[in-house]
């Protein structure tokens, strides 16, 4: 059954819109030379909407003239919040949780088994959410990505090619949890861009701290009318940014988390590294200027470990360490300060200068691992 769930509103400080009330206007006039840092907000880990804990937060988009979320709670309801964020040029002042809609099965009813929904968009044209879930490898479930209404209902699957389906070998395959991450709309309408987190096995090796590797990630294009994959380039990954710190339970990655094309075959992506053992979270989030216009077609290369072939060019254009003094810190924690789990990226809309607005959100894990933040970071766009 459809649940839509309206009415509801949390308020962190006095109102400020944006302003406008238009979508945000991206087309292949858009450039980018810099963005610069507005503010941040928090929604506190408790904080319920319609009895459930709002958490995981690990994609946002903009459209309708609002803010879209996707949570990754794993089990039912797999839900998307509708929000507000008020701000200005200089300011950020408020997030207004306003809706919440459950993303059904094939069969238009609630999910059984758990999923892992990682990315969103919102398709004005076809009033459609497109999302993804990254399945779960070691289990051997698939990947898929997905359209549903704006009511959550089922529309249709994309045509998964099957390098990027479950395998239970160590040499093919996605990697358990590196899967699709990130999902863009094209600038043309025609189509959606999603993109690997990790590299497949036959592609390169997941990136270390200690020094560079090869660790190309797939960024495929899918055709909107047919529904199946066609192009694809590769992008490479950054090296773990830090050394794991103290004894026990290790990890680091580095992946990419969320993709945003703002010209033709020019991106913004989105990535971040993690290693535990850090006071201060241990995340290191950057975003990236991409071109694509050189890069070669791999969509029929088996593997690109050894291939040749160009990959995508990228340019740092922003690092969260120059803001990470300004951020929060953990509440009842030490007092470092956090740039946590950011995964989610977004054009808002347009401030009163007609510069275009960044919005980027942190997913939280629930706070699974140790207390984390539902972290909302605001920038202006510089052309």
């Amino acid at each position: 059954m459809k649940k839509t769930f309206l009415g509801l509103l949390i308020i962190f400080s006095s109102f400020y819109s944006c302003s406008d009330d238009n979508n945000s206007v991206v087309d292949t006039s858009t450039t980018i030379s810099s963005i610069r840092f507005i503010g941040e907000q928090i929604i506190p880990d408790n904080f319920e909407f319609n009895g459930n804990i709002v958490g995981g937060l690990s994609s946002i988009d903009y459209a309708n003239n609002k803010f879209y979320l996707i949570s990754d709670a794993p089990n039912a309801p797999i839900r998307v919040y509708s929000a507000d964020l008020n701000y200005t040029e200089t300011e950020f002042t408020s997030i207004n949780i306003t809706s919440e809609v459950e993303l059904l099965d094939t069969n238009n009813t609630s999910f059984i088994n758990p999923i892992d929904p990682e990315a969103l968009r919102i398709d004005t044209e076809s009033s459609s959410m497109i999302w993804c879930s990254e399945g779960n490898i070691n289990n051997g479930e698939n990947p898929f990505i997905r359209e549903a209404t704006l009511n959550g209902d089922f529309k249709r699957d994309f045509t998964i090619p099957s390098i990027f389906e479950a395998k239970s070998t160590d040499t093919e395959g996605p990697r358990h949890n590196g899967v699709f991450e990130s999902i863009s709309l094209s600038v043309d309408k025609k189509g959606y861009w999603v993109g690997m987190e990790l590299p497949l096995k036959e592609d390169g090796v997941e990136p270390i701290f200690a020094m560079d590797t090869d660790s190309p990630v797939r960024i495929s294009y899918i055709n909107k009318s047919t529904g199946k994959f066609e192009k694809q380039f590769a992008y490479e990954l950054d090296k773990v940014s830090r050394e794991i710190i103290g004894s026990g339970f290790n990890f680091t990655v580095n992946g990419l988390v969320e993709l945003l094309e703002y010209d033709t075959n020019k991106f913004l992506a989105l990535e971040r590294s993690f290693t535990t053992g850090a006071d201060d979270g241990g995340n290191n989030v950057k975003i990236y200027k991409v071109d694509a216009s050189n890069a070669t077609d791999v969509a029929n290369f088996k593997g690109l470990n050894g291939a040749n072939y160009v990959k995508a060019t990228k340019t740092l254009l922003f690092d969260f360490e120059s803001i990470r003094n300004q951020l929060s810190s953990i509440p009842g924690g030490n007092s470092a300060k956090v740039v946590d789990n950011i995964e989610g990226i977004t054009f808002g809309p347009r401030l009163a200068n007609g510069n275009l607005s960044l919005v980027l959100v942190a997913d939280n894990n629930f706070s699974a691992f140790g207390k984390q933040l539902n972290q909302f970071v605001v920038f202006e766009v510089l052309p």
